[in-house]
């Protein structure tokens, strides 16, 4: 790609966009400048601009996002296969285990909730589609970084802010990339309490007909109710009928 194909303008439009989230949803022009890098000016012209537009409202201090950025991920969600296509199987797959079901896909270090059929809270946090969780310690995302080129992993996990949530989270290099090697070979993935305590999950990944990951499902339960070893006895096998369904109809 060229420098002159690149709009710069729309760049940093996003990534004012992208600097809200649940911590930080009414900012100042200062601290969206703070969170963006980018000078005061420049951070006032985006944010009047996103209320021009209707995806920001101002109270004359304070920006906040509005609902209308949504119809942004909708038009991913609208576009792509994938959602559409999982939903069903996501919920025969939660009516059958009686447990949380899930499909992401890999966004830069992250993995990004593209469907969810859930029958209960697992986390402390909401998993609705859009959500995002870092890609190496959850299940799904070392599904999908298992799938990449050895040396493409490597540099996403370096890029990964790697930290120990529990004592449970592999977080250093060395037991990611055994990990990594462990799920390449297995065809799956499994978390217990990484991210949180008391939770487990265990995920596939998703290939489309050509037999590319085009992304991952996993299932989420609290240890008690759902160990480890249970879900790879009785859960796995109806993951993989999952896996082997969707595959042809991924084109």
């Amino acid at each position: 790609m060229r420098e002159g194909d690149v709009i710069h303008g729309l760049i940093r439009g996003l990534a004012v966009i992208e600097c809200f989230d649940e911590e930080h949803t009414r900012m100042s022009i200062t601290d969206v400048a703070q969170r963006t890098g980018l000078e005061r000016a420049t951070a006032r012209r985006c944010l009047l601009t996103l209320v021009h537009l209707g995806y920001a409202t101002y109270d004359g201090k304070f920006f906040e996002l509005t609902p209308r950025v949504l119809k942004l991920g909708h038009s991913y969600l609208g576009a792509t296969p994938l959602p559409r296509l999982i939903q069903p199987f996501l919920e025969e797959l939660s009516h059958q285990t009686s447990e949380s079901t899930s499909a992401a896909v890999l966004e830069g270090t992250e993995i990004l909730y593209v469907a969810r059929a859930s029958t209960r809270r697992v986390m402390s946090i909401n998993l609705a589609p859009g959500a995002r969780l870092p890609a190496y310690c959850t299940s799904m995302g070392r599904t999908l970084l298992a799938a990449l080129p050895p040396e493409e992993a490597q540099a996403i996990l370096e890029r990964s802010d790697r930290i120990a949530y529990t004592p449970h989270t592999k977080a250093d290099m060395p037991s990611l990339t055994t990990e990594l090697a462990v799920v390449a070979a297995q065809g799956f993935a499994v978390i217990d309490q990484e991210l949180e305590i008391g939770l487990c999950s265990i995920a596939v990944p998703i290939f489309n007909a050509r037999g590319r990951v085009v992304g991952a499902i996993n299932i989420g339960a609290q240890t008690t109710r759902a160990p480890i070893s249970r879900m790879i006895a009785h859960f796995l096998p109806l993951m993989r009928k999952v896996q082997n369904e969707v595959r042809p109809l991924l084109r």
